[in-house]
């Protein structure tokens, strides 16, 4: 899992070197193929069923801007303006295990307040790293995000969370970035082996969601911007290493 973790940093950092003005989000879809099969492995978004009527993911990377929370399609005709942010995902399969991760990146000359909700995003994560301890509860480290988050203005995204993953993707249990009744009840003990990931995802505005037409990309409610981070951790006996920060 460190292996496909560097794999999918590597993509990252390539896609945050090319974002710019005039590119287009088919773009950067097809050069993180590039690179993912370059290094033996399978791009892990592309073909994953949809909900209702919407056929499978048909882009290899997650690409979100401004409003956009998650899932947003790679296309030739969705240009990259200044003044934008841009949520990356991707993930790999190598040697049967999986990568993953996110990062919101900012385009040239972004407003403030939405460059103050990507640091908190990010710090967030951070944050949540920095906590996890084996023998620890989830919630803490839930409860600690969600009110870092609120206490800077902003608002967790409540229908979608983090995730257990090894062999595939989305692993039980699942990983909210907030307290709620469900998680106080059957609360996630961080145990030596078990490998989260984590993924805050926060808006500028209101925490609602809904499905854009395409039926796969996730906006806003109100349409106000969203930040989204994710690393791959594993918890250890001596705390966490983080699997896709590069190393």
């Amino acid at each position: 899992m460190r292996r496909a973790g560097r794999i999918v940093r590597r993509v990252l950092d390539r896609l945050g070197e090319m974002i710019a003005p005039g590119l287009t989000t088919k773009q950067l879809d097809a050069e993180a193929e590039r690179l993912c099969h370059q290094q033996g492995a399978e791009c892990l978004f592309k073909g994953v069923p949809g909900r209702g009527g919407a056929g499978p993911f048909p882009g290899n990377v997650c690409v979100s801007i401004d409003e956009e929370v998650v899932h947003g399609i790679p296309s030739s005709r969705r240009v990259l303006r200044d003044g934008q942010i841009v949520s990356v995902d991707f993930g790999v399969r190598l040697d049967g295990w999986c990568g993953d991760a996110a990062e919101t990146f900012l385009i040239g000359r972004v407003d403030p307040q939405v460059r103050r909700l990507v640091e908190v995003t990010r710090h967030c994560l951070d944050l949540a790293v920095g906590m996890i301890r084996p023998g620890g509860q989830w919630s803490q480290v839930a409860a600690a995000m969600q009110n870092y988050v609120e206490s800077e203005g902003f608002s967790v995204v409540r229908e979608f969370v983090g995730h257990g993953i090894g062999q595939e993707m989305h692993e039980d249990p699942k990983v909210p970035n907030f307290v709620s009744a469900e998680l106080e009840d059957n609360d996630i003990v961080l145990r030596p082996g078990l490998v989260l990931a984590v993924e805050p995802m926060v808006n500028m505005g209101s925490p609602s969601v809904a499905y854009a037409p395409d039926g796969w990309t996730v906006v806003t409610a109100d349409r106000k911007p969203s930040a989204h981070f994710e690393h791959m951790i594993a918890v250890t006996a001596d705390g966490p290493t983080v699997l896709t920060d590069g190393s």
